[in-house]
């Protein structure tokens, strides 16, 4: 298999994954082409492995709680005239096991030996565990 890595980024302001989901869903959250998109300053120097088969992880609330697969990295020039990239994403989101993860700033690589595993498919329907209870589960390394 090639070479891949992963991105992780917090999801500010987010409360849960379909609070996620409602936030892409909005035009500017998006590109000209209806896919979802997060538009960050720094330019990700491993490109190529992110776009063999990468995802970013979403940190909700403390906890890693889905990913989304990385399309496509695309330049988005800023009203300041300022380049930045967008990260474009596939609109499925997948639950993942919960881990926490401590505040950081931007995006950081996240290789996929350290990447938490997608939740069996059967699980999606499930209620999803409140934020904090989540937390504290993973917290002590149940979930």
């Amino acid at each position: 298999m090639d070479k891949h890595i992963n991105l992780i980024k917090l999801s500010v302001g987010t409360d849960d994954v379909e609070n996620l989901i409602d936030w892409q869903r909005l035009p500017q959250a998006q590109t000209a082409d209806g896919l979802p998109r997060h538009v960050t300053r720094m330019w990700p120097k491993r490109e190529a492995e992110i776009l063999n088969g990468g995802s970013i992880y979403w940190v909700i609330k403390g906890v890693i709680q889905c990913r989304q697969r990385v399309l496509r990295l695309d330049q988005v020039i800023g009203q300041d005239g300022i380049r930045r990239c967008a990260i474009v994403l596939d609109p499925e989101l997948h639950r993942t096991n919960q881990a926490l993860r401590r505040p950081f700033q931007g995006w950081r690589y996240l290789k996929p030996e350290d990447s938490p595993a997608d939740l069996p498919a059967t699980r999606d329907a499930e209620d999803p565990l409140p934020a904090d209870l989540s937390a504290a589960l993973a917290e002590i390394g149940v979930l």
